[in-house]
């Protein structure tokens, strides 16, 4: 096991892993910017480097100030959390080379699943279900074009490399299409440096269902159950819950079998997440998979009792799967809210600055995982989440009364959040029924709106 990790992250996910670490009796490193320096995770690290400016290519993306800090620590291994540098191959390799341990998979596994085209070759060869699409990227018109007749409309163009919502356009026409191929292109390109784009045809409100995996480095893997991450804002994640209200025992049971079979295809190491669209019909399409630990994955661990940030180190640390399939048990329903410092009056306009007032609400089945505190200054370099706001009880009827009585207890000002925001989705009648799906959340703003203008 190591003896010493260095963080190269920040906020809540940064303070989890230092949890982790502690609990494992491990030493920790914190990195951070200017920015940073009041920051949670930099107090209770064991450790503390500052490594740039607050802007993130001046510190949480610099490569060489990490992994040269991690060799003047004399740590072992480091920790990349999720986002900045999760899942950058080249900083993976920088980390071997230098002897130290990436706490993630393989550098192959990290390029492999990073390329989307190709994990989705690679899917197919698995025997996993793929939307129809383009079988490589899109380079011009003309090719777009023929593509798309094969296709049919509507179609979605993404970035090979991408994530997060850039580089993607849904096109109903040929007109669309041509216009919209340029756009994505640029996108793609100011993005993730790759202006590659691949094309599938376009599902109309499907569900986004998630399943986490774990394998080691003896040939074990197993699956951890799904989340159902249809909740979304401009393809940015809001709400998550686990067990879905669309899966079956039955469904779930072959997702799972199916993603335990795609990641020993490609000798998949550590922890990962499976992403797939559910259809109307009941269908489900491999759409791709995370390699990095996910900023959800605590409704895992609270219906299945599984430390994932832990496992994540175990296995890095060259230990077995501590459980077998047969061994894992769902107990219960979980759910999430992202609750971002954000004005939903205001078009979601971010809020950074000064926390005068801060508390955080608790009791039997609430679980919230921040870095804020009063007195803490937001700023306004870096992703807009402060919160996870984690909510557990033997059924979803009661997870989701817990989270509404939750929310209301989550006070943060003068600073605006999403708190009360993710509040009104719970209680919509729609969504206590389990009736949503990926545009969900445009509809509901829009009778948002019209319910102000009345």
């Amino acid at each position: 096991m190591f003896s010493k990790i260095l963080i190269a992250n920040r906020g809540e996910i940064a303070i989890r892993i230092i949890r982790a670490c502690k609990e494992l009796g491990i030493k920790t490193v914190a990195v951070y910017s200017e920015a940073d320096k009041n920051s949670l995770h930099v107090e209770f690290a064991d450790e503390a480097v500052c490594i740039g400016k607050g802007p993130s290519a001046e510190s949480y993306l610099n490569v060489s100030s990490i992994v040269s800090d991690a060799e003047i620590t004399d740590s072992d291994a480091i920790h990349p959390g999720y986002g900045f540098l999760a899942e950058n191959t080249s900083f993976a390799e920088v980390c071997d080379s230098c002897g130290i341990k990436f706490i993630g998979p393989t550098v192959e596994n990290i390029n492999l699943m990073g390329n989307k085209i190709q994990a989705k070759e690679t899917m197919r060869k698995a025997g996993l279900p793929l939307i129809p699409g383009s079988k490589g990227g899109i380079k011009s018109k003309d090719e777009a074009l023929a593509a798309a007749q094969k296709i049919g409309y509507p179609l979605i163009l993404k970035a090979k490399a991408g994530g997060g919502g850039k580089g993607m356009r849904i096109c109903h026409s040929d007109v669309r299409l041509v216009s919209a191929l340029m756009t994505a292109q640029s996108e793609a390109e100011a993005a993730f440096g790759d202006s590659d784009i691949y094309m599938e045809r376009y599902l109309n409100n499907p569900r986004h269902i998630e399943i986490q995996v774990a394998a080691d480095n003896y040939g074990n893997a197993i699956y951890l159950g799904e989340r159902d991450c249809s909740i979304q804002r401009r393809h940015q994640k809001i709400i998550e819950e686990t067990p879905s209200p669309a899966i079956n025992n039955r469904l779930r049971k072959k997702l799972g079998e199916l993603c335990v079979k795609g990641i020993k295809s490609i000798n998949y190491r550590n922890v990962g997440t499976m992403e797939f669209l559910l259809d109307s019909q009941g269908n489900v399409y491999f759409m791709e998979m995370n390699t990095r630990i996910q900023v959800e994955h605590p409704i895992t661990e609270e219906v299945t009792g599984i430390d994932l940030v832990k496992l994540q180190i175990q296995l890095a640390g060259g230990e077995k799967l501590p459980f077998k399939q047969d061994a894992i048990h769902f107990k219960g329903a979980s759910v999430e809210c992202r609750i971002n410092a954000e004005d939903p009056d205001r078009g979601f306009m971010p809020s950074p600055g000064n926390i005068d007032f801060c508390y955080i609400p608790g009791g039997k089945g609430v679980r919230v995982d921040t870095h804020i505190y009063s007195g803490y200054h937001i700023p306004p370099y870096y992703d807009s989440l402060i919160a996870k706001v984690i909510t557990t009880d033997n059924t979803r009827k009661e997870a989701l009364k817990k989270m509404e009585r939750t929310l209301d207890e989550f006070l943060v000002e003068p600073v605006k959040t999403t708190a009360s925001f993710c509040k009104k989705i719970i209680v919509d009648p729609d969504f206590q029924r389990g009736k949503y799906h990926t545009g969900f959340l445009d509809k509901f703003l829009v009778q948002e709106e019209e319910r102000k203008e009345a």
